[in-house]
């Protein structure tokens, strides 16, 4: 898997995600509003981790910088 996502984007992703998470966990949203703000965090913070995402992939979008010296 070649990652896709880098720079600024993943410390965006993963603060985007706990942020999500933590309102899913803690702002008393009901229960389809927890859902969907774990769902979102969870994704956030997957992609962000591992630098890879498949929507990205799918859409032809890459922000990872090409390391230099290195063959793909």
């Amino acid at each position: 898997m070649t990652s896709n996502v880098g720079g600024i984007e993943r410390p965006i992703r993963i603060a985007v995600g706990i942020l999500a998470v933590a309102i899913g966990a803690f702002a008393g949203l009901p229960p389809v509003g927890t859902a969907i703000a774990f769902v979102v965090g969870t994704i956030a913070l997957v992609t962000g981790a591992i630098g890879y995402c498949p929507v990205w992939t799918v859409l032809g979008i890459n922000t990872c910088p090409a390391e230099s010296g290195k063959k793909a």
